[in-house]
């Protein structure tokens, strides 16, 4: 017995299948797809939620400083003259970041190697490159979707069959997060 469904695909065409459904599932919170290609999406998106479940606290909060340019009225960037050259203006900000824990990092890097890049739209602004903006799937891993299940053992997705697809009678499901 097989450890898993071929698909009818290639491996390269099925595992670009997987991360495509995966992204979109921990995106939307739900996508309508076969039974099939859900209990397989269902395995891998299990996985990936469960160590957004252990590694959610696994980071320390540090105070840094940095060096930030100093900007005018309208967002341009303030220059003075020193020793005959125009030269930016620097203030010194003090700045928290969340600093990884090497665990946590490497749990990231595994969510990295599944999804794909999400670019979000607003709906007014419909059809306008300049004003997409790139979501981080994984930050919403961990703040969003790893505290809303910290307490759940697993199964953290839900499969609910809809009924035949007109085409071809497959039997299509609803998997969605619980």
């Amino acid at each position: 017995m097989a450890k898993y469904r071929k698909l009818g695909r290639t491996s390269s065409q099925r595992k670009a299948l997987i991360r495509n459904q995966v992204t979109n599932l921990l995106y939307n919170g739900k996508i309508v797809t076969t039974e099939s290609k859900a209990k397989e999406i269902r395995k891998v998106a299990e996985g990936l939620i469960a160590l957004a479940v252990k590694e959610k606290d696994n980071f320390e909060t540090v105070t840094v400083t940095a060096k930030v340019p100093r900007k005018d009225k309208d967002g341009k960037r303030v220059k003075e003259v020193v020793d005959g050259k125009k030269v930016t203006v620097f203030d010194e900000v003090q700045k928290e970041i969340k600093k990884d824990a090497p665990s946590r990092l490497h749990a990231r890097r595994q969510m990295l190697k599944v999804f794909y890049p999400v670019k979000e739209v607003p709906a007014d602004k419909a059809g306008k490159k300049k004003h997409t903006k790139e979501v981080d799937l994984v930050d919403k891993m961990f703040t969003e979707i790893a505290p809303k299940y910290a307490d759940r053992n697993g199964g953290y997705t839900r499969i609910v069959k809809i009924g035949q697809r007109k085409g071809d009678a497959a039997m299509e499901v609803l998997l969605e997060l619980v």
